[in-house]
């Protein structure tokens, strides 16, 4: 499953980022590395942004980039 296919209030576990591109490179340069927890804030009604807490902050991504993450879900 992917970060964009979460629920709001739902925590997730990254596994990993597809693909070896720039955006890439830029979701790991802001935090989002392999066994990262991730809370799920808010999600705008079209899907985009979604607002994810991680690391002690606060991050705001793009529906593609939310696609490119992939995630389980911690218990």
């Amino acid at each position: 499953m992917t970060l964009f296919d979460c629920a709001i209030n739902q925590q997730v576990k990254v596994l990993g980022i597809e693909g070896d591109t720039p955006v890439r490179k830029r979701l790991i340069d802001m935090g989002i590395t392999t066994n990262t927890v991730i809370h799920i804030k808010k999600i705008a009604p079209l899907g985009d942004p979604i607002e994810i807490h991680l690391r002690g902050y606060e991050l705001s991504l793009r529906k593609d980039e939310a696609k490119k993450i992939k995630v389980e879900v911690v218990a």
